[in-house]
């Protein structure tokens, strides 16, 4: 069949955000049956120089290359090297938490659906430090050290605390204060650190580095050509997006070109990888075909029933698979998806492989709504508005003395600080860049918050005092800590 194109409706939302949220360049691709039907650039790869943004260009991923940590981990499980049920002691005898006896417990499949019980923790500032200590110094782009946006300033205070390897980043963990979640398998809370090691995991079974393996046994075989985890290796190929970044001044957003790829080499596991539209549509493949990409069988389909499975709930509607998010009802299809953040990046994966359908989407500044311009061109694909949502819900009456329960200061160690307290009879969620004043409840201490022209919950957790000790926003559970 002829797939049909979007529509001009679809397009015109992508303008208004894309001016909206001053976004440099952003780029989308959708495929049916593997074949590329629609493509397009809006604004640039370089903005200075009017460089064109095309399906060839080179972005950050972030996170979805936690994908393709859980293709790696579920090859070596076909291959007989190792079982997702195995204990992470049994590869890595040196990782340990302040809780022995969960640590014990934890498995590979919790590391895997972020269940493993770990808070999250300040070791990717450590693991980024020297990376971003050669960005351009912020005076020279006429900031002053207070504009330091959070991640900078956390990781600038880490630069003496060197964590570059699987081996240094296991010490680290070892000796920090920190209480888990949970059991194993009870609490989801996202974890750069559990995919990190999972790296380490692939590279002591397969007895070859974590890039290198991804190199030989999914990139190569699925035609990846323009794939890297370093630039260096894009030899003759110039269409690379550069990366841009944001400052608050004097009340003004400035966004400004910063030509400094961070990386972290005991986090590469977790969210490194550079790719292009036609690649990574290509790479959709795995989950579109059954594991098949071209005439290469990356995986078999029963290891692909089994990543796309929804494990464990991270967010309302959705769960967490195999380093993919699987949401059972979107629009009454499965959706398989993921997105990935880091400086200059903004990525997201979409997959609904009973209408053979996937797209990809990339900005080249964080922080803006590339996710939901790609779920906007699946609807759009369904005949919906671009605005639409698939999330349904009725929202719950509370009393405004039920909801200062909920009142307080939550932090994490990943650098997260939000603030909440009721105004006028309603929940407000204050952090940094974000003022939330129209936060719904709907029930089970859960509540909708409007995020980045989409809706994420935001829901408490509480002791056996039935007490409120932490929250869980942005896929994280945060400690109460005021």
């Amino acid at each position: 069949m002829t797939q049909k194109t979007v529509t001009s409706e679809f397009e015109q939302y992508c303008e208004e955000i894309v001016k909206k949220y001053e976004i440099p360049g952003f780029s989308i691709g959708l495929a049916k049956e593997g074949q590329l039907f629609y493509e397009n650039g809006f604004g640039y790869r370089d903005v200075e120089n009017k460089h064109p943004l095309s399906s060839d260009t080179v972005f950050g991923i972030g996170s979805v290359t936690k994908s393709f940590t859980s293709v790696a981990i579920m090859q070596l499980q076909e291959a007989g090297k190792l079982n997702v049920n195995d204990p992470v002691v049994k590869y890595l005898p040196e990782f340990k938490t302040p809780n022995e006896e969960y640590t014990k417990q934890m498995t590979i499949h919790h590391f895997m659906t972020h269940s493993a019980g770990l808070p999250p923790l300040p070791t990717l500032f450590k693991a980024l430090s020297k990376s971003i200590a050669n960005d351009p110094k912020f005076e020279d782009e006429g900031q002053t050290e207070g504009d330091i946006g959070k991640v900078e300033k956390a990781a600038s205070e880490e630069q003496n605390k060197s964590v570059d390897t699987y081996e240094e980043l296991m010490a680290d963990i070892a000796t920090q204060e920190f209480t888990l979640l949970g059991a194993p398998g009870t609490e989801f809370s996202y974890s750069n650190d559990g995919y990190a090691l999972l790296g380490a995991i692939i590279e002591r079974v397969s007895g070859i580095s974590y890039e290198q393996y991804i190199r030989d046994y999914i990139l190569d075989p699925a035609g990846m050509k323009n794939s890297v985890f370093h630039l260096e290796e894009l030899v003759d190929h110039e269409d690379i997006s550069s990366l841009y970044n944001s400052r608050k001044k004097d009340g003004e957003t400035i966004i400004f070109q910063s030509n400094n790829p961070w990386d972290a080499p005991s986090m590469r596991a977790a969210g490194f990888l550079k790719s292009t539209v036609n690649d990574m549509l290509k790479y959709a493949e795995i989950y579109r075909n059954q594991g098949k990409v071209g005439s290469a069988q990356l995986l078999t389909p029963e290891s692909v029933e089994i990543i796309t499975t929804p494990h464990i709930e991270c967010d309302k509607g959705t769960y967490y698979g195999y380093g993919v998010m699987v949401t059972p009802d979107y629009y009454g299809y499965k959706l398989v998806e993921h997105g990935g953040s880091v400086k200059g990046v903004a990525a997201q994966m979409n997959i609904i492989p009973e209408l053979g359908l996937s797209g990809v989407s990339f900005a080249n500044l964080a922080g803006v709504p590339s996710t939901k311009l790609l779920y906007s061109a699946l609807a759009d694909q369904l005949g919906k508005s671009v605005t639409d949502s698939h999330l349904t819900y009725e929202e719950a009456e509370i009393s405004e003395e039920e909801l200062k329960q909920y009142e307080g200061v939550y932090a994490s160690g990943e650098g997260a600080k939000y603030t909440v307290a009721v105004e006028e009879g309603r929940l407000q969620l204050k952090a940094e860049g974000l003022d939330v004043k129209g936060v719904k409840p709907i029930g089970n201490d859960t509540f909708m918050v409007p995020f980045r022209e989409s809706e994420i919950s935001l829901r408490f957790v509480k002791d056996e005092d039935n007490k409120v000790i932490r929250a869980a926003f942005g896929y994280r559970q945060n400690p109460k800590v005021e």
